[in-house]
């Protein structure tokens, strides 16, 4: 029994420990050090085994979007791509296809307007109740044509 508990506790502590951040990591998109806010930080390791890292989930999702803009990379599909952001309040790193974002708050983040992560619908409803989130989205929810919203952009 106290193996088994041991076993547990060891694989909890590697599902809920943060994305590895070092100081040189620097945003792909935004060109800023992704350790200076580790509370908006995202990684999609790719089928290389390289790790792309992102200041903020907004970045992970052009890139994740738009992969093609970034031949070096060679993402061919969603397939290629092992996608991580933090919990905005625990700092814990979660699989992004199990996260939940808030639209809409008036926490902004490094890259300004943004979608904090969180691991529960229940904690990202919090947080949304107490920073004036206008909505709580699963991963799927999330658009191409949101991100461009979040970033000023319209597209045609």
């Amino acid at each position: 029994m106290k193996k088994l508990l041991l076993l547990v506790g060891l694989v909890g502590l590697l599902f809920s420990a943060p994305i590895e951040l070092s100081k040189e990591a620097t945003c792909l998109i935004r060109k800023i050090k992704v350790y200076t806010a580790p509370e908006w930080a995202s990684s999609i390791k790719v089928r290389s085994g390289e790790t792309i890292y992102f200041s903020t989930p907004k970045s992970m999702f052009e890139f994740y979007f738009q992969p093609g803009k970034w031949p070096e990379y060679n993402v061919k599909s969603n397939d290629d791509m092992q996608i991580y952001v933090t919990n905005f309040n625990t700092l814990e790193k979660i699989v992004a296809g199990e996260a939940y974002f808030v639209y809409g708050s008036n926490k902004t983040g490094p890259a300004g307007d943004d979608l904090p992560a969180f691991s529960t619908k229940k904690e990202a409803e919090a947080f949304a109740k107490q920073y004036n989130g206008k909505r709580v989205l699963d991963f799927a929810g999330v658009s191409d044509s949101l991100i461009n919203l979040l970033n000023g952009r319209a597209r045609s």
